[in-house]
């Protein structure tokens, strides 16, 4: 099947894979920021995407799509550096001096970045709440309080030091995958190659600015308590 057969086919589920974990990204942002203002709606959310059979298919379905997009993009990076070279990245496109041409350069580096970041977020999140309530088990906290883990999570700061070099690897990843992931689509021509390019770069700020909103208002909120305290 030339999806899986061909450069550009693999390109394309590159593209796909890529947009719908950016989709994903979207909801975990605005459930995040939930927690900010109301931790008993943050739980409320934890509890419909707890241990329920809806949840339990939709990660294994999300899980597929991340597997799928690093697998692919290893393959795509082994091809671009024995075609051509320095080149990194599965399109081949000038872009203007800059982040996003760093990005563009290294996006083999901040996927490995980002993959580590996200065996962290497992640990730290999936393991003690989905896994625990699968396996009838508490992990040392309650399963159904992500809200409170949450809290103890982003009150460690070696942790939170290592989510923000995660959420800015994530955003340098984005702000380059976002346009071209429609440019490979087809959906990018001269017209609107600028545009998604300065949509892609917004949307990723904003992502980025919310997940690191959320982690830094909790660190420096268990710094004023214990200064309190």
């Amino acid at each position: 099947m030339w999806l899986f057969n061909s450069s550009i086919g693999r390109k394309v589920v590159m593209s796909v894979t890529g947009i719908s974990l950016i989709l994903f990204l979207t909801f975990h942002c605005c459930m995040n920021i939930v927690a900010l203002f109301d931790g008993n709606a943050y739980n409320m959310i934890c509890k419909m995407l707890g241990a329920n059979w809806y949840a339990v298919v939709a990660t294994l379905g999300l899980a597929g799509l991340a597997v799928a997009h690093i697998v692919y993009a290893f393959i795509l990076t082994a091809q671009n550096r024995s075609a051509r070279g320095d080149n990194r990245y599965a399109v081949a496109t000038t872009v203007n001096a800059g982040k996003v041409e760093w990005a563009s350069k290294n996006m083999l580096v901040l996927g490995i970045i980002i993959v580590l970041g996200l065996c962290l977020h497992l640990a730290n999140f999936w393991y003690k709440m989905m896994f625990a309530e699968l396996a009838h088990t508490t992990m040392g906290f309650d399963p159904t309080d992500g809200y409170g883990i949450m809290v103890y999570t982003f009150s460690q700061p070696l942790y939170v030091v290592l989510y923000v070099i995660w959420i800015v690897a994530l955003w340098f990843h984005l702000t380059h995958g976002f346009w071209s992931s429609l440019q490979t689509l087809g959906l990018s021509g001269k017209t609107w190659f600028c545009r998604w390019k300065v949509i892609g770069f917004a949307y990723a700020t904003l992502l980025a600015l919310g997940f690191l909103a959320v982690i830094l208002t909790f660190y420096f909120k268990s710094v004023l308590c214990c200064a309190t305290c």
